[in-house]
C-alpha cells in the first residue's frame, strides 16, 4: 500500500506544524511494520490511499483515490462573522472535507461538531487526540537561566503560545494583554506588526524547540484564554514540561487537559488572570499520551478508507 501524505504544513511553527511534523515521523515506523511505503506529496495521485493533515490542502476533487483529512476545528464555520476575510476560502475547503473517504478530529467536541455541521456521518469521522512532542520535557535549571538571560526575561512570568502573525478572535490575546496582573506576561511564537503594539507584554518571536521547552519549563503558568479550541496544545506541551496549566472551561480542554489543569469561566479574563498568578507546583502529571499511539491509531483509518471506497469496492 502506498500512502500519501501532505508534509507541507510540517514547517509550520504553530500547531498544526506540530501535528503534521510529529506524525510524519511516528507514521514511518508504522507504515515499515505493514510493509507499506509512505510517500510525502501533496497530490493525491499514484498512491492508494492521500492523507492531509491539514484543511488546506484537502483536495477537492480526489481523483479516486481514498482521502482522509484531519479537520482540528470548525472555528471559522462556527463563528462565520469573526471570519469574514477568510469565509469563502474556507466553505470550498469544507466542501473537500465532505467528499473525503474519512476524517480524523482531535477530540469529540469537534466530532460533534463535525455531525452537526459538516453532516457528515459518525462512522466517518474517527477522534484520535493528540500528544506532547518528545522534545518537550522539563529543562534543567541552567538551560531556563541561560534562556531567560538570553531573551532578558523576568524571573517568574505568565506565558502565552501561539501564533501571533494575525490577530485571531477566539485567541484573545488583545484582551489578556490589557487585563490588570501582577506577573509579566511573555508571549511565544511567530509575531505580526499588530501583536508589536500590545500593551505590557515582551514578545519572544519564533523558538526553537529546545528554547520553547525551557521557556514552558520557566513560567510561573501557561495562561490560555482561548474560547473555543480544538484540542489545544500548547497546555499539553507545558504540561509536559512540568508546568502549571490555567485556561478557559471550554469542551474541547475540558476533554483534552481530564482534570490536570484549573479551568476558569471564559468570561473572566480577571479570574483567569488571578487564577494563574495564584498557581503553584508540581503541576498535575503530563499525558501519558505519544505520537506512537497517534499514529497507531491513525493506520486503521487510512485501512478503513481504502476498505470503504466506492472506487474500492
Amino acid at each position: 500500500m502506498r500512502v500519501g501524505y501532505d508534509s507541507r504544513p510540517a514547517a509550520d511553527l504553530r500547531g498544526i506544524g506540530r501535528y503534521a511534523g510529529c506524525l510524519l515521523e511516528a507514521l514511518r515506523p508504522v507504515a515499515a511494520e505493514h510493509d507499506a511505503t509512505l510517500v510525502e506529496t501533496a497530490r493525491s495521485r499514484h498512491v492508494d490511499v492521500f492523507h492531509s493533515p491539514w484543511i488546506d490542502g484537502a483536495p477537492l476533487r480526489p481523483g479516486g483515490v481514498p482521502i482522509v483529512v484531519t479537520l482540528h476545528d470548525l472555528v471559522p464555520l462556527k463563528r462565520r462573522n469573526e471570519y469574514l476575510r477568510t469565509g469563502l476560502r474556507f466553505q470550498l475547503h469544507y466542501l473537500a472535507v465532505r467528499r473525503a473517504t474519512r476524517v480524523i478530529v482531535p477530540t469529540h467536541a469537534v466530532a460533534e461538531d463535525v455531525t452537526r455541521l459538516l453532516r457528515l456521518p459518525e462512522e466517518r469521522v474517527h477522534v484520535i487526540g493528540e500528544a506532547a512532542a518528545p522534545v518537550m520535557y522539563p529543562r534543567s535549571e541552567e538551560a531556563v537561566t541561560a534562556l531567560r538571560e538570553r531573551l532578558g526575561l523576568p524571573e517568574r512570568y505568565l506565558l502565552w503560545v501561539g501564533g501571533l502573525e494575525h490577530p485571531d478572535p477566539r485567541k484573545r490575546v488583545g484582551m489578556l494583554a490589557r487585563t490588570p496582573r501582577a506577573l509579566p506576561l511573555v508571549l511565544a511564537g511567530p509575531v505580526g506588526a499588530w501583536a508589536r503594539e500590545l500593551p505590557d507584554v515582551q514578545l519572544t518571536g519564533p523558538l526553537s524547540d529546545d528554547d520553547l521547552a525551557a521557556l514552558y519549563t520557566g513560567a510561573h503558568a501557561l495562561i490560555f484564554p482561548s474560547d473555543e479550541e480544538g484540542f489545544g496544545l500548547p497546555p499539553v506541551e507545558a504540561l509536559a514540561c512540568g508546568t502549571p496549566v490555567v485556561a478557559c472551561d471550554v469542551p474541547a480542554l475540558r476533554e483534552t487537559l481530564d482534570g490536570r489543569a484549573t479551568l476558569v469561566d471564559p468570561s473572566d479574563l480577571r479570574a483567569l488572570v488571578a487564577a494563574a498568578e495564584a498557581a503553584e507546583r508540581p503541576a498535575p502529571a503530563p499525558l501519558t499520551r505519544t505520537w506512537d499511539d497517534v499514529a497507531r491509531e491513525t493506520w486503521p483509518v487510512y485501512e478503513a478508507a481504502m476498505s470503504s471506497s466506492p472506487d474500492r469496492r
